[in-house]
């Protein structure tokens, strides 16, 4: 039981909008892809929904094509309705993003572990491999790793590479290692690039954004190098340390945008997970209380919280925002076996191959 959240409120939000096929939207009216399915697939399984959790699995893999990869529709994208609170989700725009697609090895793992599930292991390795495939046939030269796969006759250069999305692929490289460690396979190919993923991420800054758009602005910039285990406990703290002023909000979380007056239930459980990862577990813990608020009467989480107009924004409890509360929580009150393997990195890169100094945001 958590002390920080009802947990099975959470959990009972993420299962009413889990459909027949075993597939979880965002959202009542829609929106599915499968980096967000597998947040809440993991969430089931720390809450100990083990059918859910297996349906959402088999839904997963259900929806792999056959290079590996997946289409998701990006719920980024979407614009909002006439009151500007409501997320309209008709046609919305898809990608075959690699961070999508790597986040399959974190989803089999976590729930595998959480779940005490070792056949899983077993039984999704095939996918997991292809789903790795797919995510290195976008790695550059440089080490970073494009966010979606080329469209025909585009160059791999021609893609842009983003920093959270890499840095959430070195976790999901992670778990892959991981799970095929469990296994006893060739871990080489995996352990490789992950290496140069981490020098990318450490020494060559200017291979992200290198399409024009500057997303250092966005929270996730921040914090999700310090997640992914990328740079040394040091590091990680004083990127934190840096950027804290910046983005979070006392009381209240963390900025999804620096300059926008907006915090977001999902940046916040996410950072408080990645100062759970550095040994600020006070911190961590009253990140997590200041969410309360944004806890529905009916279960799960609201989005977010527009600070100046004091309005929920935009009026929607996606299943994920419920996801990285509960995915949080258990790392900070180990609620489930397992419930550290999203804050401890696996130490298979040095300091010297990833360099010395972080690149600041």
């Amino acid at each position: 039981m958590s002390s920080l959240i009802n947990l099975q409120a959470a959990a009972n939000r993420i299962e009413a909008l889990q459909r027949e096929d075993g597939s979880i939207p965002w959202i009542d009216a829609g929106l599915w892809d499968p980096w967000n399915h597998g947040e809440s697939t993991m969430a089931l399984a720390v809450a100990g929904r083990t059918e859910s959790c297996a349906r959402a699995l088999e839904a997963l893999f259900d929806r792999q094509e056959t290079d590996g990869g997946w289409t998701g529709e990006l719920g980024a994208s979407v614009p909002l309705d006439e009151t500007n609170r409501r997320l309209v989700v008709d046609h919305p725009a898809t990608a075959r993003d690699t961070n999508f697609t790597g986040y399959a090895s974190v989803t089999v793992l976590r729930s595998a572990l959480a779940l005490n599930e070792p056949g899983w292991l077993d039984r999704y390795a095939g996918p997991v491999r292809r789903a790795m495939d797919f995510v290195l046939s976008c790695q550059t030269n440089e080490g970073d790793i494009v966010w979606r796969k080329p469209d025909a006759g585009e160059a791999l250069n021609d893609v842009d590479s983003l920093r959270a999305g890499n840095a959430c692929l070195y976790k999901s490289l992670e778990c892959a290692i991981r799970l095929e460690t469990a296994l006893e396979s060739d871990i080489h190919v995996l352990t490789e690039a992950r290496t140069r993923l981490a020098v990318a991420l450490h020494d060559k800054d200017w291979r992200f954004d290198r399409k024009s758009t500057d997303r250092r602005r966005y929270a996730m910039d921040w914090y999700y190098p310090v997640l992914s285990g990328v740079h040394s406990l040091e590091e990680s703290q004083r990127r934190l340390e840096a950027g804290w002023s910046r983005y979070v909000v006392e009381g209240l979380g963390s900025r999804c945008v620096a300059d926008e007056p907006w915090v977001t239930a999902a940046e916040t459980a996410e950072l408080a997970l990645a100062c759970q990862a550095v040994g600020w577990t006070a911190k961590a813990r009253k990140l997590i209380s200041d969410l309360a608020p944004l806890a529905a009467r009916s279960g799960g989480y609201w989005m977010g919280w527009q600070f100046e107009e004091e309005i929920l924004w935009p009026y929607e409890r996606p299943a994920w925002t419920s996801a990285a509360v509960i995915l949080a929580a258990d790392a900070i009150e180990h609620l489930s076996p397992g419930s550290d393997l999203l804050v401890t990195p696996l130490k298979t890169v040095s300091a010297a191959q990833r360099g010395a100094t972080p690149q600041a945001s």
